[in-house]
């Protein structure tokens, strides 16, 4: 539609098939209405983008970054970018995409799993030479050149920053609903692999982010027809090695635990030893810290040291922290109509012009429509980019007069205000139930569904006023 309604834009298209890995089915074509596109989309989904013509060329050659990521924790976000990756090359002299270079996968595609079987790959035995390098050669190469590196990587770091945000939402709730309520800390973390292109201006263009990545460090090299030996990789043993021996240690559960015994043992030391002599106190700092001797942690902390920078667009998992209160049942992933009634009667969305009538209109029309698009039909119910639509809906109802940004930022910021009286509430009342001899009405706030009896729309017996608990909020004026 876009092609036909701008004749000067001549884009071409490369196509991934869903589930793929290692470059296997990836095509570029011209024409949208190519009969392979329409042949395959009807047995095997794909992801279609527009194909980057103008990418940074490196000895003419064509090449992408693969920068590792550690997601250490959702709640509070911690990510972490090694402070080195990968070049992958290709094998091929860069040209842009016409009709007779399309299928020439050895130019225009840099899976290192395709290019390897080229008669022009490279191995080699240097981190800045050869078909496959470390990200920091190439930095250093282009800063040889001029280029203003910490603007290269401040724009990299930016991007993953916002990759992850947007990736955030839907993670919490399948994070939810397999780990156990009321676990301390974070219980699990994710190594993720970043492709990323340098566009000809240096700009970074996100290409895709990997789930499981790669972290083998040899390559098949082979020394007779059909037989192949495992030969080391030094460029994949240098970044692989760091990132997985850093992980190990930022995630290590006990190493608090030994920082603490750490600083209680050079307490009496320090009180006893000499001023002099400083080489029991080396010694006792090797025996205490088992992480003396390895080298400074290559992973850099992004997110929250970047917070400020980025918290304005963090609504959609504030959203998304709404939608997991009221999911209610351990373990699911979407919301019943009781839950997103329950939604709207806790944040006093219902009014006479959107009626609890209109609320399950609207509930059913938004899901029905939603799990006609999706494949995964096991649980009936309205999934989180369902009630993050129903949410636009609502703000854009509520706050008419304000840009969109800040509409839904308002109906955020009032839901929270309401369900923070609601909290509140039901902790006064637990007291004061428990102060009085008798069971409290409602428990303490737990980040579920609401009580039963809420659920209902019946107040708690609790004579608090809720004036102690108002807050002078100029967004909820």
């Amino acid at each position: 539609m876009v092609k036909d309604g701008d004749p000067s834009w001549k884009p071409t298209f490369i196509v991934k098939p869903d589930s793929g890995c290692q470059g296997d089915g990836i095509y570029l074509i011209k024409d949208p209405s190519d009969i392979r596109l329409a042949g395959t989309l009807q047995s095997r989904p794909a992801v279609v983008q527009e194909y980057i013509c103008k990418p940074l060329l490196i000895d003419k050659l064509k090449f992408d970054i693969r920068l590792y990521v550690l997601l250490k924790s959702l709640d509070p976000l911690e990510i972490y970018i090694a402070k080195d990756g990968l070049s992958r090359f290709c094998t091929e002299p860069y040209q842009e995409p016409n009709p007779k270079n399309l299928h020439h996968i050895f130019m225009h595609l840099t899976n290192y799993s395709l290019n390897i079987h080229s008669g022009n790959f490279v191995h080699s035995d240097s981190t800045s030479t050869g078909s496959k390098r470390t990200f920091s050669s190439i930095l250093c190469r282009l800063s040889s050149k001029g280029v203003d590196i910490k603007k290269v990587w401040s724009d990299i770091i930016s991007l993953v920053i916002k990759t992850v945000i947007a990736l955030t939402p839907e993670l919490k709730v399948f994070y939810q609903s397999d780990i156990p309520a009321g676990r301390p800390g974070p219980t699990c973390f994710q190594i993720l692999g970043f492709d990323i292109l340098l566009m000809k201006n240096l700009k970074p263009i996100l290409l895709e982010v990997n789930a499981n990545p790669s972290m083998r460090i040899e390559h098949e090299q082979e020394l007779s027809p059909g037989v192949f030996e495992n030969v080391p990789s030094l460029v994949d043993e240098e970044v692989k090695v760091a990132v997985i021996r850093d992980t190990l240690r930022l995630m290590d559960p006990l190493k608090n635990k030994r920082e603490n015994q750490s600083q209680q043992l050079k307490q009496p030391l320090a009180a006893k030893e000499d001023p002099s002599d400083s080489e029991p106190a080396n010694a006792s700092d090797s025996n205490c810290n088992p992480e003396a001797h390895l080298p400074s942690i290559c992973l850099k902390q992004v997110f929250p040291k970047y917070a400020k920078q980025f918290n304005y667009l963090r609504l959609v998992d504030r959203m998304a922290n709404l939608f997991i209160r009221f999911l209610g049942i351990k373990g699911t992933m979407k919301l019943g109509p009781t839950g997103f009634r329950t939604f709207i009667r806790n944040c006093k969305l219902s009014s006479s012009s959107l009626s609890m009538a209109a609320v399950d209109i609207l509930y059913i029309d938004i899901t029905r429509r939603w799990n006609s698009m999706t494949l995964d039909q096991r649980d009936s119910g309205m999934c989180l980019q369902a009630f993050v639509e129903a949410f636009f809906y609502l703000a854009q109802r509520k706050f008419k007069m304000l840009p969109l940004h800040e509409q839904v930022a308002s109906l955020i910021d009032l839901c929270e205000y309401h369900l923070s009286l609601l909290d509140e509430k039901r902790l006064v009342c637990g007291r004061s139930g428990t102060s009085g001899g008798r069971p409290p009405d409602s428990g303490t706030p737990q980040e579920a569904a609401p009580s039963a009896q809420l659920a209902e729309g019946n107040p708690p017996s609790c004579t608090n006023s809720a004036h102690k608990f108002s807050h002078s909020r100029h967004a909820l004026s």
